[in-house]
């Protein structure tokens, strides 16, 4: 492996802020971050690019953060996408096993016949991720290139998301110089950073609670079966705060991660903080108790989203693990308490694990994404090895997935 292959680089394109996170991968497999850049985000709304000069702004900057931290000049990236317009299906498809033992052909057959669902015009594949496995009706089969056999059944799941949306992003990055080595459903990232294996297998909700969205992922068997976006996160928060307050948005933001708490009862009724006002006029005091007053009513509602649409899913019983909570928002005071409390399961913060380096800055749960995007990352370029041979891979498929975003062919 060159110095350059060592590189890689997650870009968390969020609503409210930009997160550039850079690691060298060691010979033993262990990911060291290198540098961080972060830059507040201009230009999104809900996830989606809706002006493309501010987010080429705001990326630039925090690539640029990054580049000094690490020393290196970043090439190629590992993207997130979020926002409403993603969708999660399942799907199965059905193959003769040639020759009564199953190949790596014969996957890549039914993964394809299992993608071969009508999807809208707007929309394209971004993952076609596999949950299980049947060989001649035994199911439960994780891995099943060599198995005895003659018929193979596919059971996937398959995200897609508007291509116009995806296309914005990867204009904003090339306008900045940098490549897209894939893009990534942000929940599928994050699960890569907080999850741990024991509780994919048995059955846990990730609820990734960012600036503009919602992202939920649940794992079943260790594997994802059902992936839904909220369109609330953080900032209807703040937005909230600016009108209960009657102060800037940028001033909300402030109090909220400082004094921001989403039960009532964990505030003590004398404590008391100073409200910055607008147009010159002095700043006033305020019980930190109505605060949490307008909070708690916004994140209990979020929280019943959640619980409908788990419910919808049909896997809110099947989750023995309980809910993991990361995001940037997750860090309000009293989130793992209300979910504990509305949920009535177990509720843990997820903060990004299983990586060295930078360990005390990217350990919150706001770098969930990024960590997770370069051990996806890095997971792909161990699972293509034949990519170092020149031969088609998984990691050069992604590739021409890429291109296909602008292309007429998919």
């Amino acid at each position: 492996m060159s110095k350059h292959d060592q590189i890689l680089v997650g870009l968390d394109i969020g609503t409210s802020k930009i997160a550039c996170v850079v690691a060298e991968a060691g010979p033993d497999g262990k990911l060291d971050v290198i540098g961080i850049g972060t830059h507040p985000s201009r230009g999104l709304r809900k996830g989606v690019v809706v002006n493309i000069e501010s987010t080429v702004e705001s990326i630039r900057l925090a690539v640029e953060e990054a580049e000094l931290m690490a020393g290196i000049e970043i090439k190629s990236v590992f993207t997130g996408i979020a926002g409403s317009h993603i969708r999660g299906h399942n799907s199965h498809g059905v193959v003769a096993s040639k020759g009564g033992e199953v190949t790596a052909e014969d996957v890549e057959r039914v993964i394809d016949a299992a993608r071969a669902m009508k999807i809208p015009a707007d929309q394209k594949i971004l993952h076609i991720l596999p949950q299980e496995y049947l060989i001649d009706n035994q199911d439960g089969i994780r891995e099943p290139i060599g198995m005895s056999g003659v018929r193979l059944e596919a059971k996937v799941h398959i995200v897609t998301g508007a291509v116009s949306s995806a296309q914005n992003i990867i204009k904003c990055c090339n306008r900045c110089g940098l490549d897209v080595a894939d893009m990534v459903l942000e929940q599928v990232a994050s699960s890569e950073a907080v999850l741990a294996q024991d509780e994919k297998d048995i059955g846990v909700a990730l609820v990734d609670i960012g600036g503009g969205t919602t992202d939920i992922a649940v794992f079943l068997d260790g594997a994802i079966r059902h992936t839904a976006v909220i369109p609330i996160g953080g900032d209807h928060l703040t937005n909230d705060l600016v009108v209960g307050l009657r102060t800037s948005a940028r001033e909300a933001d402030q109090l909220k991660r400082k004094y921001g708490a989403c039960m009532v009862s964990m505030v003590s009724p004398e404590e008391q903080i100073e409200i910055p006002s607008v147009g010159g006029r002095p700043p006033r005091p305020m019980p930190r108790q109505v605060m949490a007053q307008i909070l708690e009513p916004r994140v209990e509602e979020l929280y019943e989203l959640i619980k409908a649409e788990l419910t919808r899913s049909g896997y809110q019983e099947l989750v023995a693990a309980g809910l993991v909570i990361t995001g940037g928002s997750s860090l309000l005071e009293g989130m793992v308490e209300l979910a504990e409390e509305i949920f009535d399961m177990p509720v843990r913060m997820g903060r990004p694990d299983g990586v060295g380096g930078l360990v005390d800055v990217v350990s919150s749960p706001m770098y969930a994404t990024g960590v997770g995007l370069i051990k996806y990352g890095y997971g792909y370029r161990e699972f293509s090895p034949a990519v170092e041979r020149g031969e088609p891979s998984v990691f050069s498929r992604a590739w021409a997935r890429m291109r296909q975003w602008f292309g007429d062919d998919g």
